[in-house]
């Protein structure tokens, strides 16, 4: 049974899914930093203000999920599933992702990441 609404669980599985895109493009500038490009900076530039604008929206979902009372916690992961508890209103649901699914979730935010960044807008909290 679904307790959440879907305002609840849209913004929880945007603040889990921009959490997962952080951690990646914070691994991809320290690849770059260490790694062989020759002419850094442009790289660098690029997915520090990928991390910056994820950094703002995700602190604005998180304080949209404090005021709506929404939680999320990781709880298990195998070779296929992940799967997350949700939290909102006193409900609990767990909700197991593909992980290929995740991944592509994750891709389509660092798509939405870089053309921000290149067009030089603010994200926007939906």
């Amino acid at each position: 049974m679904r307790y959440l609404s879907k305002e609840e669980h849209h913004t929880a599985s945007r603040y889990l899914f921009l959490s997962m895109a952080i951690i990646v493009v914070e691994k991809d500038i320290q690849f770059v930093e260490s790694g062989p490009f020759k002419i850094k900076e442009p790289y660098l530039e690029l997915l520090r203000k990928m991390e910056h604008r994820a950094r703002i929206e995700r602190r604005q979902l998180r304080k949209k999920m404090r005021d709506m009372n929404v939680e999320v916690v990781f709880l298990q992961k195998d070779d296929s599933f992940s799967t997350y508890l949700f939290m909102a209103r006193g409900y609990e649901e767990e909700r197991r992702y593909f992980n290929p699914a995740v991944r592509k979730k994750v891709e389509q935010i660092l798509y939405e990441l870089m053309r921000q960044a290149y067009l030089n807008r603010s994200p926007e909290v939906s």
